[in-house]
């Protein structure tokens, strides 16, 4: 059970925060849980000091709040993404993330923007404005070649997606494995795709990976779709290439983000780019409550939670 699962071991009720009441019901159904209402941003309230477990509301708080909860050993993420946290939670205390909740949404937003892109609906949106009945010919995604740069939950549930439409998913992880190239072969796959999607987190060894060089290896008229984070890709370098009409581009994610007002991201051509919302749909606050209430019964039940935050995110 690893270093930590004499914690929780013996412990007959876990006090855990919560920053909301949908959190509140859902974590009174956990055995050996007791959850506790804090209000994110406010001072917390005189339970905190039992608090073993925290479910933050927003982004990495100050010293403050850290000084109000000792026994503080959990943080529970309701976000996939972990970037924002690492290096800035106190030692000895586990960071777990909700990994699996975004998948499904995030990888049909890559699917909308393909179709999107290739079936010209921007075009057509443009002409009915103006009021123009223009037919043309367009693109498909039948048979397209996309190479999946991060082969975790999010390209797994993209390649499910893909395939229906009879494209030939190529996916690769930071290391290579059965069925998975590693990144090092990178500069002999962008060339052979039509397409490359980013969905890899952020780390020393991601962020600007996506530069010059690299995207000077995809090939001509190829589609780069980043639904990761925007340090990924260098965004000069890629507004150089799209203002060359050699690349298009579909963005979740922007660096800056947003961009600010006369960016050449809002006017280049061949984007589509859209406000960080790949995985902001209907119902995912309750899908990513699930995945953290098992996490903490896990951690109440003295196991370590399956999605822990290991070493460099």
């Amino acid at each position: 059970m690893g270093e930590y699962s004499s914690i929780t071991l013996g412990i007959m009720t876990l006090t855990v925060l919560v920053p909301d009441d949908e959190g509140m019901t859902v974590l009174a159904e956990v055995p050996r849980v007791l959850p506790v209402r804090y209000q994110w941003g406010e001072p917390v309230p005189v339970e905190a000091a039992k608090a073993e477990v925290l479910i933050p509301g927003k982004h990495p708080p100050g010293d403050e709040l850290w000084r109000a909860l000792p026994n503080l050993r959990l943080i529970q993420l309701l976000s996939a993404g972990a970037d924002d946290w690492v290096g800035k939670v106190p030692d000895g205390v586990l960071l777990s993330i909700c990994r699996g909740v975004q998948g499904g949404s995030t990888a049909e937003w890559v699917v909308a923007v393909l179709l999107s892109t290739y079936r010209k609906l921007d075009v057509f949106a443009a002409a009915r404005r103006e009021g123009r009945w223009e037919r043309q010919t367009a693109d498909t995604l039948q048979g397209k070649r996309v190479l999946v740069i991060g082969a975790g939950d999010l390209g797994q549930h993209l390649r499910r997606r893909l395939e229906p439409f009879e494209a030939r998913c190529t996916m690769v992880a930071m290391n290579a494995r059965e069925g998975v190239h590693g990144v090092r072969e990178l500069p002999g796959l962008l060339g052979l795709h039509d397409v490359v999607v980013l969905m890899v987190p952020l780390t020393s060894r991601t962020r600007g990976m996506v530069d010059a060089e690299f995207l000077a290896e995809m090939r001509d008229g190829a589609v780069l779709v980043n639904a990761s984070r925007g340090a990924v890709v260098v965004t000069d370098a890629l507004v150089a290439e799209l203002t060359t009409g050699r690349l298009r581009a579909a963005l979740d994610v922007t660096d800056p983000e947003p961009p600010p007002p006369g960016h050449p991201l809002w006017t280049v051509p061949g984007l589509v780019m859209t406000p960080h919302v790949g995985g902001a749909v209907r119902g995912a606050r309750s899908r990513s409550y699930a995945v953290a209430a098992a996490e903490i019964a896990r951690y109440a039940g003295g196991e370590l939670p399956d999605n822990l935050v290991r070493g460099e995110y």
